[in-house]
């Protein structure tokens, strides 16, 4: 995906994994306290970018630059030409913020990326490693003289970013001082350029509701507020794209395209690159009237201008989502026409699929499960053999997807991790880290496909030989945890964060927990991750119709990594009594491996789940192999998906139910 020979380069230096074993340390990270210094072949030289930097610091009488690691769109994902903080330091890991004075550059990033920053920075970078806004501001009070401007590029920081640093600068004699001309752009010579490809409209047979009837919606919801705002300031890049029914490919792995969005009651102002807008697609948009459903196009990069314009209008409010709005947009509005909310009527809209946007992605994850049970019954053929590592098996499934119906590529980097490698946060294998598969380690795959109908994200743990007792315990935990979750029955309107700990339940039982999210949304042919749908504190209430992933998983440092991944949608539950209950239908359609299932460990309901859901998978999985012509795949499907004693038949007693047998005959006797 590369477009440029520098983030090619940067890509080669990547390591974006912790390196197992402290001789592997010694060797590849930097030794800044030697003369001359170490540095790795994987260590980046900064010094011309940062001695440019300094040159501009100087005339704009700067004494301390923030650079963030995101873009003006708070996006998770961020395009090659936002990489400003891999530019400036080389460190390419996801999270982080660097500050640049004229005599210190230093890197703030948090335990998932020390040893990686220490691989990829030169000497001229110092690493701290609290990552928080309060560290970062603790330094700058205490490197810099009283009076000293601390400027930063306001599209990149958040109104929460931003609070957080006036917060905690406030009292310290240092201006925060915005500035709208990004610096490092200004040295950045061959900063990667815009995409070339013209935009997308989706196709018709995997949408209900056109762009205009969206914006229809979306008006009435803004009619409905009581704050009666005139206009909707859209900022997240999916705000757009899901409103117009378009799609684009300015960020890796996510087919979204820079944007901004105003609407009105009366008019529609759509800030894009226009030259990558069509003859047909302004026609599609009619581009070329004035009614209240005609678009307006407007350059990307007079978003500023025309809503510095538009709020000094009277009688005017402003709706934003803070989430998403970045501090430049923010700080035009007048506090008198404004209007907030955490989330924009657009996403929590969005949230909620309906029945088409719901059917096609069931759709695109049958489609998607052919291919990841193709690469389970391969490595189960050819892993003994020794021959294969982590980045072919990452490999052989990027390509049994990209030979299924509307698939677009990878939703996200393959995890493709054997070993101790499962149990790092964010591995990502490379040359440098690859591992051979065997049969006597554990391996885990977390994958996913953009299809024009959907997105799909599905983890899967197997191991080949023969796994401790230890393992099948905590594989069968993890298990568990996500069929509690699955067949859980909650009312509407239930908060993620109440039903979360369903999926820690069993691995707590034992001592054992994880220290990821259980959950995430997800789009049709949009991002993996998809706010604000989920099992955190910010994600919004369930309602019918949101799609989320349910994944609980346990990490045994240096052994093993065990994560069950689905996606499951929330549908009406039959109750005794009740009628507005939801329950959750997994949709992703994989088996789990059976030898790593401890079947004692589960009770009647979890069983009679698991063959249902086995059932599910053979009455719709099935044909779509048949379809295909992969027999084979479909008898390791039919092999792997045989129903399990269900307690009562032949099946042994869970141990819980023996624990409460044994309580009550101990009662007993002390009675008589």
């Amino acid at each position: 995906m590369a477009s440029s020979a520098w983030m090619l380069a940067v890509c080669v230096a990547a390591l974006t994994v912790t390196v197992v074993g402290a001789a592997a340390n010694k060797q590849a990270e930097r030794n800044c306290s030697l003369t001359p210094p170490y540095l790795p072949s994987t260590a980046v030289n900064t010094s011309l970018q940062l001695q440019q930097l300094r040159v501009q610091m100087q005339s704009s009488n700067i004494s301390a630059y923030i650079i963030p690691g995101t873009d003006a769109h708070m996006s998770e994902y961020i395009a090659l030409r936002d990489a400003r903080l891999a530019f400036m330091t080389g460190f390419t890991g996801s999270a982080g913020t660097a500050v640049v004075t004229q005599s210190k550059a230093v890197l703030w990033t948090d335990s998932r990326y020390w040893v990686q920053a220490e691989r990829q920075m030169d000497c001229n970078w110092e690493l701290e490693k609290d990552a928080s806004i309060s560290s970062v501001a603790d330094w700058l009070m205490s490197e810099l003289p009283l009076g000293s401007s601390v400027s930063f590029d306001p599209f990149l920081f958040s109104l929460e970013t931003f609070q957080n640093y006036a917060s905690d600068l406030e009292s310290s004699g240092l201006r925060l001082n915005p500035i709208t001309t990004n610096l490092v752009d200004t040295v950045w010579k061959d900063r990667p350029p815009l995409s070339a490809e013209s935009l997308i409209r989706l196709p018709d047979r995997v949408i209900n509701r056109s762009w205009q009837m969206k914006v229809q919606e979306i008006r009435n919801l803004m009619m409905e507020n009581l704050n009666s705002p005139t206009a909707l300031l859209l900022s997240a890049l999916d705000e757009t794209a899901w409103l117009f029914n378009l799609r684009g490919n300015d960020i890796p792995y996510n087919p979204f395209f820079y944007s901004y969005t105003l609407l009105t009651q009366n008019e529609i102002w759509l800030f894009v690159h226009t030259e990558r807008v069509t003859k047909d697609l302004e026609e599609y948009l009619e581009a070329h009237c004035s009614d209240p459903l005609c678009v307006q196009l407007k350059p990307y990069d007079s978003v500023l201008q025309e809503l510095s314009k538009y709020v000094l209008q009277p009688d005017i409010r402003v709706w934003i989502g803070t989430e998403y709005t970045n501090y430049a947009l923010f700080q035009l509005i007048p506090q008198a026409k404004l209007i907030t909310s955490t989330y924009s009527p657009v996403l929590t809209s969005k949230a909620v699929k309906d029945e088409t946007e719901e059917q096609v992605l069931r759709d695109a994850h049958v489609r998607d499960a052919v291919a990841v049970i193709q690469l389970l019954m391969w490595l189960e053929n050819v892993v003994p053999q020794g021959n294969e590592t982590e980045l072919s098996a990452a490999e052989y499934v990027n390509k049994c997807r990209s030979k299924q119906k509307d698939n677009r590529g990878p939703s996200f980097e393959t995890i493709s991790a054997s070993g101790p490698n499962a149990a790092l946060a964010h591995y990502s294998a490379s040359v440098e880290t690859n591992r051979r598969l065997t049969v006597d380690e554990m391996y885990l795959v977390d994958s996913g496909g953009q299809y024009l109908d959907g997105t799909t994200d599905i983890t899967r743990t197997v191991h080949w030989g023969t796994p401790t007792q230890m393992q099948k315990e905590a594989f069968t935990r993890v298990l568990m945890g996500n069929i509690e979750i699955s067949r859980t029955v909650f009312p509407s309107g239930t908060r993620g964060v109440n039903l979360e700990m369903l999926g820690r339940r069993a691995l707590w039982e034992v001592g054992l927990n994880y220290g990821h999210g259980t959950g995430h949304g997800v789009g049709n042919y949009f991002g993996v991750h998809e706010w604000p749908v989920g099992f955190q504190t910010n994600n919004i209430p369930f309602r019918a119709g949101m799609f989320t992933s349910i994944e609980p998983g346990y990490y045994k440092e240096n052994d093993f990594g065990i994560r069950i991944e689905d996606i499951a949608v929330t549908v009406p539950a039959q109750t005794k009594y009740g009628n507005n209950y939801l329950t959750f239908d997994t949709v992703s359609l994989v088996p789990y491996d059976r030898k790593l299932i401890d079947i004692s460990l589960l009770s009647t309901e979890q069983r009679k789940w698991l063959n249902k859901y086995y059932e599910t998978i053979r009455r719709l999985v099935g044909p779509e192999l048949d379809k295909q012509g992969l027999h084979e795949e479909n008898n390791w499907m039919l092999k792997n998906t045989e129903a399990f004693p269900e307690l009562g038949s032949s099946a042994s007693i869970c141990s819980s139910s023996l624990t409460l047998i044994a309580l009550a005959a101990t009662l007993l006797h002390s009675v008589s």
